[in-house]
């Protein structure tokens, strides 16, 4: 009994611990878990006298990591990671083997695409059902933080620390344009050749990085829109486009035949579709790995992705654990964005 409220005791000194690292404040450390900030504090020095070091520097008007609690916090994060991992596998086999797997995907995935993943995951048996939400990446992104979903399909780049990781997939995009445009009467399209037409996009809040890339992949190949048009839903951007005054990029997977519209592969294949499955650290089991395969089945065999180059070898989830998405060995390829101002794209 004692061991394991010795246990239960650390695992909250640990809490505190990396809520004050992240907040570098002890008083929004306080708030964030819900506790005043006087016992906060002392179990802090209760864990600094336990471990022998100083963790924090403490000035009245900063609290910052010494190097000791640099060196500790990595270390710490793994040790809460895991204690939940073990409360999930113990409430799932309290429950008999059975549970939820709490998922998320993106608006973009396309039907066909979506039914084969809950399919491949049903085949797997796990004896876990599969509850999944449309959520945007940002969305998927705070869910995953605040344990309100065990697992998702996001789009690269984006912050990925504290994740575990699946394949990263990769689709290239094509532009979806009327068929009264000039250009779709090429076979293959150059971005340049779209003139003086408005782009149709996902809104920027749903995955700002992987906007951002788009625009300034588009600059780069000498195409700049001339209005950026917002949306989610597929009839409604395939109305804008149909209107003739705009064009979208989607994979050929989404281009279902519509009276009125084209699908054309751009030239170069400048644009593509980052993905993969993500999950807290520390979060594997048999579910999560299902989903991860599921994923990487899906979108092979329905659209055609392929393992980036920067990504894990092909047949595994290749699960890591992220804390810098630019990082030597992190799974995603280093790619400078060399942002410009979202601002200029704004209507």
């Amino acid at each position: 009994m004692c061991v394991s409220l010795l246990l239960v005791d650390l695992i909250r000194h640990l809490e505190c611990f990396v809520a004050v690292a992240e907040e570098s404040h002890f008083g929004r450390a306080a708030r964030r878990l819900g506790m005043a900030q006087p016992p906060l504090s002392q179990r802090v020095q209760r864990l600094e006298k336990e471990l022998g070091v100083r963790l924090f520097e403490r000035t009245s008007r900063r609290v910052a990591l010494t190097r000791a609690g640099q060196l500790l916090l990595p270390e710490a994060r793994t040790l809460l990671d895991r204690h939940e991992a073990l409360r999930a596998v113990a409430r799932r086999v309290r429950e008999g083997g059975s549970g939820l797997l709490r998922a998320g995907l993106p608006p973009d995935l396309a039907g066909p695409t979506v039914a084969a993943l809950l399919a491949g995951f049903r085949r797997a048996d796990t004896g876990v059902e599969l509850e999944v939400r449309e959520l945007t990446t940002a969305e998927q992104l705070a869910a995953l933080r605040a344990r309100e979903l065990d697992v998702g399909l996001v789009h690269h780049p984006c912050a990925l620390q504290g994740l575990a990781l699946g394949p990263v997939l990769r689709r290239e995009l094509g532009v979806l344009l009327a068929e009264s445009a000039d250009a779709a009467a090429d076979a293959v399209v150059p971005l340049a050749a779209l003139g003086d037409r408005e782009l149709v996009l996902f809104p920027r809040a749903g995955a700002p990085a992987l906007y951002d890339e788009l625009l300034n992949s588009c600059a780069r190949e000498g195409w700049t829109p001339r209005a950026v048009r917002h949306g989610r839903g597929e009839n409604f951007v395939r109305g804008l486009v149909l209107s003739g005054q705009a064009v979208a990029f989607v994979p050929r997977a989404e281009a279902v035949d519509v009276p009125g519209l084209v699908w054309r592969p751009l030239a170069g294949a400048p644009l593509s579709r980052r993905h993969s499955a993500a999950w807290p650290a520390g979060r594997e089991d048999a579910a999560v790995t299902a989903f991860a395969e599921a994923v990487t089945v899906a979108l092979r065999e329905r659209e055609g992705a392929v393992v980036d180059g920067g990504g894990t070898a092909a047949g595994g989830t290749g699960a890591e654990r992220h804390e810098d998405p630019a990082a030597p060995g992190s799974g995603i390829p280093v790619r400078p964005l060399h942002l410009r101002p979202a601002a200029e794209y704004w209507l």
